[in-house]
């Protein structure tokens, strides 16, 4: 079953006509993904792959069953966008876009929570669920099944790119994936680490997590705490990147957006100890992980 998406997804893409959203467009059609419309103001009546653009995503859920949508507009219109996707009653929204203004995350991230709808992102490369061969974004690209195979272990991950890797890490075990997601790399994201757990938790085809962790933030620590509160109670394997990072001068500037260590608060090493301390397997090489979930023996 996994999280999130489902064969029941149906989904608008906001942006649809620009280069980068086009080509995404092509490939999540290819892996069986039901794209039902595309939304780029100026361009209805027009179609990208196939699909159907519309000026507005009223006109468009008009037209079509819309349940889900995925934005690739530039960052000064996302906060629009959502408005526009929330006031329609469209309640699960991912956010691919970079850069955007943080007071305007702020702004989506509210409204969103007051209507009732989940973001994941801003930032992120997608959501994929393997089992019912549906992606949203980027994720695995046009050859998903070079790490994406179907299965029971549930991936979360801060780095877009290792996302992909981490599944792989999965595949090399000899298992698959029940739902993968790049939560974001922004210090201000619509699903935390916590939030992922406790659907994974309720979802039967989920029997282990794996998360790839960063500096920075409390994302990890909560996970930490919440599997201490016995919220999640399934094999959690997380590997924390960045440990170098804490060698380095405080202040220090990195290149990823929440990577941002102060007072001590976001350190690999405390992520690492509590979550250890809390249950949790935790990797001190990249490819324990594959170690970890063939000790679990999950087949």
């Amino acid at each position: 079953m996994g999280i999130l998406v489902n064969s029941k997804t149906k989904i608008l893409i906001q942006g649809i006509t620009g280069r980068e959203a086009s080509m995404v467009t092509r490939h999540m059609l290819a892996y069986g993904t039901p794209v039902v419309a595309g939304v780029t103001p100026g361009r209805g009546g027009q179609n990208v792959e196939g699909v159907p653009v519309y000026d507005t995503v009223k006109e468009a859920c008009l037209k079509h069953e819309i349940n889900a949508a995925l934005i690739y507009v530039p960052p000064a219109a996302v906060y629009e966008a959502v408005l526009e996707i929330v006031a329609n009653g469209i309640k699960l929204i991912v956010i691919i876009t970079e850069n955007i203004p943080q007071h305007d995350v702020m702004k989506c991230l509210r409204v969103a929570k007051e209507a009732g709808c989940r973001i994941i992102g801003p930032n992120t490369v997608g959501i994929i669920n393997p089992q019912e061969r549906i992606k949203m974004g980027a994720i695995g690209g046009d050859n998903v099944e070079r790490c994406f195979v179907p299965g029971c272990v549930g991936v979360i991950s801060r780095s877009g790119g290792m996302t992909a890797e981490t599944a792989h890490m999965v595949k090399m075990a000899g298992l698959g994936v029940s739902t993968a997601i790049g939560i974001g790399g922004d210090p201000m994201i619509g699903s935390t680490p916590v939030d992922l757990l406790a659907l994974f938790e309720k979802d039967p085809d989920t029997r282990a997590v794996v998360m790839f962790g960063e500096p920075g933030t409390t994302y990890e620590e909560d996970a930490a705490e919440f599997i201490t509160a016995g919220g999640f109670t399934k094999p959690l394997i997380a590997f924390i990147a960045g440990r170098f990072t804490e060698d380095m001068p405080e202040g220090t500037v990195f290149g990823h957006a929440g990577a941002i260590i102060e007072g001590g608060k976001g350190k690999p090493s405390t992520k690492m100890r509590l979550l250890r301390e809390a249950g949790a397997f935790v990797a001190e090489n990249y490819d324990d992980i594959i170690t970890y979930l063939r000790e679990l023996k999950l087949n």
